[in-house]
């Protein structure tokens, strides 16, 4: 298990805090904003990295996901997840946005070197409810927030670690909110394997839970959910 030190532990919350506080007005406001996510920001605490803080250069323009612990506060940061969020990549040359993200020469995230894959959102882990989504990545796990259902999320099945398991025994329901595509229905059988309680909740095909909703709308999410 990852242990960090204190000195370490402060680098983050203030990097997570100088990003969050570059976000106003910046190209993550405007990206979030277009994926119907602008609310998530300020409960999320999401950043941009406009002045990288010594070895951060390579998430320079990126948008800035922290990892809160134990809750919606930058006191705690577990670690903080890099998105691509240039122009180039998310962009046609006319301005508009691209419907499928074209992210060919570098990585669409980057994490903190060393750092194992995590629970994004462990906030819902505590909630009082019956059931709880488990999203693929961060923002699919915000806009299921979003739309009154708790979620956490991994960034991918690849993520997943058996570890991970107990944290959702407790809920009578675990929706895997798998994408509508090869992948999606690979993650959703893989927690059917590793969680009992698990009920396979993907979206319609070439839809994830952030688009489905802004096609759609929460009312819709939560009646497809059946809650």
């Amino acid at each position: 298990m990852l242990r960090r030190s204190d000195s370490h532990k402060a680098d983050l919350v203030k990097a997570a805090k100088i990003y969050q506080s570059s976000y106003r007005g910046s190209p993550a406001e405007e990206y979030l904003c277009h994926r119907g996510l602008g609310e998530a920001a300020e409960r999320f605490k999401i950043g941009f990295v406009s002045d990288p803080l010594p070895g951060h250069d390579a998430y320079r323009g990126r948008l800035a996901i922290p990892y809160l612990r134990p809750a919606a506060s930058l006191d705690g940061v577990a670690t903080i997840r890099f998105r691509c969020i240039n122009e180039v990549c998310t962009k046609h040359p006319d301005g508009t946005w691209r419907e499928d993200e074209h992210h060919a020469e570098h990585t669409k995230y980057l994490g903190l070197p060393g750092d194992p894959p995590m629970l994004f959102h462990t906030e819902a882990l505590i909630e009082p409810s019956p059931y709880i989504g488990l999203a693929e990545g961060e923002f699919d796990t915000m806009a299921s927030v979003l739309a009154g259902v708790p979620a956490s999320g991994i960034p991918g099945v690849s993520s997943w670690r058996d570890y991970f398991a107990p944290a959702f025994a407790g809920f009578e329901t675990v929706f895997t909110l798998g994408d509508g595509d090869e992948a999606g229905i690979k993650f959703t059988a893989t927690m059917a394997e590793r969680l009992t309680n698990s009920k396979p909740s993907a979206m319609p095909p070439k839809l994830d839970v952030n688009k489905f909703i802004l096609q759609n709308g929460a009312d819709a999410y939560r009646k497809r959910l059946g809650v």
